[in-house]
């Protein structure tokens, strides 16, 4: 079953397992990563059955499922790992806000990974669970796109700690890249936010108003993901489960200072756009003024002007200039006098 819309699994009893969120066409794709100290092994899975032989192995295990649209493996990797139904069914609906739950032998962990859609600034979430056992890490992705590369390249090449500790600093490497990626896309959205900021000050357009606006949506949009990221990682690192290891909560620290950082940064960027748009108005509100003003001083320069010429417009008999030799140059003088007289006037006054 599947449905983009959550009002379909209205009336289903709990537990029920229904695709919710962004279909994608990519099938279902099962890598394994088995590891420690002295050994690695990488496989593909083709049969979801080859994962089970590595549950009570004495090696840490990270099974990574990209690809939510076969339920029926995410069924069987729930039964034989034992996974809690509404377990199950959170790991489907890919709407969920960023949380931990504690199920004792195990903890589950849902964030969201942030991109770029290749073809511009749009922000694009997918919704990553992790199940953090005794010695694996199972992780769901909507797509097989990640970010998760530098930590697969680490295993590979024994880098780090990562193969020397526990299946708990897997997790915490997998959250870490995660946040990684998030100061790459507020890196890029400074970016974008000084570009806007330089066409402000020099030719603010409708253009610019409209870029603002919708930067500012995205970084709503943003927003919404990171904000329980704080609670995610403090609840982790204040976790009593014998699955987080005291050794691990020393990452998680600096860990839960990323987030704060990323929050700051959001919050930072979200009231420079909100500036940007009073600015712009603001600016648009400047010019229209300047246009204004220039006419007013035009309009009013040819008001004596134009009540000149209407006095000797109306051609009666017994006007008395109107047989005048000198009356027309006369008119002249008197028009471009005025006129200079106002145009010096204004200058002095700063209006010009």
């Amino acid at each position: 079953m599947y449905s983009n819309k959550v009002s379909k699994k209205a009336g289903l009893p709990p537990g029920t397992l229904v695709r919710i969120g962004k279909k994608y066409s990519e099938e279902t794709k099962i890598t394994v990563i088995d590891y420690d100290i002295n050994s690695f092994q990488e496989t593909v899975i083709n049969d979801i059955e080859d994962v089970f032989s590595y549950k009570d192995s004495s090696t840490i295990t990270w099974i990574n499922i990209s690809g939510l649209e076969n339920i029926s493996i995410i069924e069987k990797i729930g039964k034989f790992f034992n996974i809690h139904p509404l377990v199950l069914e959170d790991i489907l609906n890919t709407n969920q806000r960023p949380k931990v739950d504690d199920f004792d032998d195990y903890l589950y962990i849902v964030m969201k990974m942030v991109y770029f859609n290749e073809d511009g600034i749009d922000i694009t979430l997918e919704q990553v669970s992790i199940i953090l056992g005794e010695n694996f890490v199972i992780s769901f992705q909507e797509v097989e796109k990640d970010v998760f590369d530098p930590v697969r390249e680490r295993i590979r090449k024994n880098k780090g700690r990562i193969r020397k500790v526990k299946s708990d600093y897997l997790a915490y490497s997998l959250m870490d890249a995660m946040l990684d990626n998030y100061f790459f896309i507020l890196e890029k959205i400074g970016e974008y936010v000084e570009d806007i900021s330089e066409e402000l000050l020099k030719n603010p357009e409708k253009k610019t108003l409209h870029d603002i606006h919708y930067i500012k949506g995205e970084m709503f949009f943003l927003r919404r993901s990171v904000w329980p990221l704080r609670e995610v990682v403090n609840t982790l690192k204040r976790s009593e489960s014998e699955l987080v290891n005291k050794e691990t909560v020393i990452f998680l620290n600096d860990l839960y200072d990323h987030t704060i950082q990323i929050m700051d940064s959001v919050e930072s960027y979200r009231e420079m756009l909100s500036g940007m748009a009073d600015l712009y108005l603001s600016s648009v509100s400047n010019r229209m003024n300047e246009v204004m003003k220039l006419l007013t001083i035009i309009a009013t320069i040819f008001i004596p002007l134009t009540f000149i010429a209407g006095i000797y417009g109306m051609n009666f008999e017994y006007m008395p200039e109107l047989k005048w030799k000198w009356g027309y140059p006369f008119v002249w003088i008197t028009i471009i006098s005025i006129s200079s007289i106002m145009v010096v006037y204004f200058h002095r006054k700063n209006w010009l």
